[in-house]
C-alpha cells in the first residue's frame, strides 16, 4: 500500500466512534458544523498492521488473562534503535497505561508531598495536574520567546528555584507540547547537569518524539551522559499511531533502584498494563509501521509548511511559532488585541474549535494552539473559517 498524499488526504470518518475530538466536541457545543483542530489525535486510519494485529486477537474468540512483558519491551526496545539510534534494554521497562499514568507514578514515588517539581509553563495540562493532585508544587520557570519566535528554557531560572530548594524534581515535555521545540542536545545537556548539581530526579515526556521535522532529530533524554542516574522517560505508540484509546505506554529507567521503586509504585496502586488488544497494537506499531509513519511525516511536513503559507497570506496579525516537532502549532494572536475569552469566542463562532493557550499556563494568553494533524482538505477549511474572524 502506498501512505502517500492521497492515502492522508482521505482521513476516516470518526463521527459515531465515541471520540472526544469530534464526538465530545458536539455534545459539548451542539453544533454539528464544527471543525474539530483541538484534541491532541489524528484524523487519519491506523495503519492498516495494527488493524490486523486487532483482527487476529479479535478472531481468538475468548479474551482471559494475558501474558505481558518481554516481547512487548523488546518490540519497543528494537523501534526506538532503528527509528532513534538509541539502544534501549528490555530490563529498563515498565509498562503503563498511558503516559500521565507514568507521569504520576514517577511523581509518586520519586518525590514526597510538600515537594516543589519545577515545570516549564506554556506546557501540557497534566503537567499542572499530576504535580497538583498528588499534593505536590508546581514550580513554574516560564520559557522565553526570542525574536525568531521559539522558546526556550530560561536556565538560569531554573537554576535559582534547585538552588534555593524551591524546586525537588524537573519534569519537562521533549518535544514540546504546545511550542513545537525539539530541544537541541546542548539545552537538554544543561538539564541534565542542573539535576545533577542539586541531586534532583528528571521526568521527561517524550510522546512526541517520532513528530520531528528535518532537519531537527529528536534525542532522547537517556542519551545524555549524566541522565541515567536520575532520569524516567516516558514513551507511547499512541500519540505516533493514533491508538490512545488503547491505553499503552511505557516507563523506561536506567536507575535500577528508581524503577523497582516505580514498579512496587504502580503494585501498590494496583495500576495493571496487560490488555490483550493494547499490546497486540503496540507491537505492530513498533514492529511494522515504518512505512506509514514515514508518509505521515512527510504528509503533516507538508501541512505544516501550507498552514504557515496561508496565516501570513491571509491572518497577517497572526504569528505562527516555528514548528520543529508535534503536529500542534502555537499560534499568536495577541496583536488582534482581543481578551482571552473574545478570541475563543471568535472561532467558535467560525465554526472551528482550537485549544483555548490558557489551558498550558497563564503566561499564554494571546494565544491558541491548532491540530494539524488531519487531511488536507479539513485543514484548509478550518484555515478558511478562521481567516474570516482573525484575518
Amino acid at each position: 500500500m502506498e501512505f502517500d498524499k492521497a492515502y492522508f488526504d482521505a482521513g476516516v470518518r470518526r463521527v459515531g466512534t465515541e471520540c472526544e475530538k469530534w464526538d465530545g466536541m458536539m455534545a459539548r457545543t451542539g453544533d454539528a458544523d464544527m471543525i474539530p483542530m483541538w484534541v491532541a489525535d489524528m484524523d487519519f486510519p491506523s495503519a492498516p498492521a495494527i488493524a490486523k494485529a486487532l483482527g487476529d486477537v479479535l478472531s481468538w474468540g475468548t479474551w482471559g488473562y494475558t501474558i505481558a512483558g518481554e516481547k512487548d519491551a523488546e518490540a519497543l526496545c528494537a523501534y526506538w534503535a532503528r527509528r532513534h539510534g538509541m539502544q534501549l534494554s528490555p530490563d529498563e521497562v515498565l509498562m503503563s497505561p498511558c503516559v500521565i499514568t507514568g507521569m504520576r507514578v514517577a511523581l509518586r514515588t520519586l518525590t514526597k508531598e510538600g515537594d516543589g517539581v519545577l515545570i516549564n509553563p506554556p506546557v501540557y495540562g497534566p503537567f499542572f495536574q499530576s504535580i497538583q493532585l498528588n499534593n505536590r508544587r508546581v514550580v513554574e520557570s516560564p520559557l522565553v520567546r526570542g525574536g525568531d519566535g521559539r522558546f526556550c528554557m530560561n536556565l538560569t531560572e531554573m537554576e535559582e528555584k534547585l538552588a534555593s530548594g524551591e524546586a525537588r524534581a524537573v519534569m519537562i515535555c521533549s518535544p514540546h507540547n504546545p511550542v513545537g521545540r525539539s530541544w537541541d542536545e546542548d539545552e537538554l545537556s544543561a538539564v541534565v547537569s542542573l539535576c545533577e548539581r542539586y541531586d534532583v530526579p528528571l521526568i521527561c515526556d517524550e510522546i512526541h518524539a517520532d513528530f520531528v521535522y528535518a532537519p531537527k532529530k529528536h534525542r532522547c533524554i537517556l542519551s545524555i551522559p549524566g541522565a541515567q542516574a536520575r532520569a524516567v522517560m516516558l514513551c507511547a505508540a499512541s500519540k505516533t499511531f493514533n491508538v490512545a484509546g488503547l491505553q499503552q505506554s511505557s516507563i523506561v529507567c536506567r536507575n535500577p533502584e528508581m524503577l523497582e521503586k516505580m514498579r512496587h509504585e504502580m503494585e501498590a496502586g494496583g495500576v495493571k498494563s496487560g490488555n490483550a488488544f493494547a499490546l497486540a497494537a503496540t507491537r505492530a506499531a513498533y514492529t511494522d509501521c515504518d512505512a506509514w509513519l514515514d508518509g505521515l511525516v512527510a504528509y503533516l511536513t507538508d501541512n505544516r509548511d501550507f498552514a504557515v503559507k496561508y496565516i501570513a497570506e491571509h491572518m497577517p496579525h497572526v504569528r505562527v511559532t516555528p514548528l520543529e516537532a508535534t503536529y500542534l502549532m502555537w499560534l499568536d494572536c495577541s496583536a488582534l488585541g482581543m481578551a482571552q475569552s473574545t478570541l475563543m469566542e471568535k472561532i467558535a463562532s467560525a465554526h472551528v474549535m482550537v485549544n483555548d493557550g490558557t489551558i498550558f499556563g497563564e503566561q499564554a494568553k494571546g494565544f491558541i494552539r491548532l491540530n494539524i494533524g488531519c487531511p488536507r482538505p479539513q485543514l484548509a477549511l478550518a484555515l478558511e473559517r478562521m481567516a474570516t474572524v482573525l484575518g
